[in-house]
């Protein structure tokens, strides 16, 4: 997958809470710091992630994009 943006770190997932349409991703980095992307659940179904699973959270303004590792 290619993306653009340049501020990527790794970090792993710690909690995702679940939708009707959207879910949320709670993730671990390095500090320890935690970030949180929205994404919908189709998108959380194709990238199967799962708690503990290690991603890379790619930060383009104000869009949290995760990558799975």
């Amino acid at each position: 997958m290619k993306y653009g943006a340049r501020n990527k770190v790794i970090g792993q997932v710690t909690r995702i809470r679940k939708g009707a349409v959207m879910a949320q991703v709670d993730v671990r980095v390095e500090g320890p710091i935690d970030l949180s992307s929205v994404l919908t659940m189709d998108s959380l179904s194709e990238l199967k992630l799962k708690k503990g699973d290690k991603v890379r959270v790619v930060v383009k303004a104000v869009n949290v994009l995760l990558v799975r590792e």
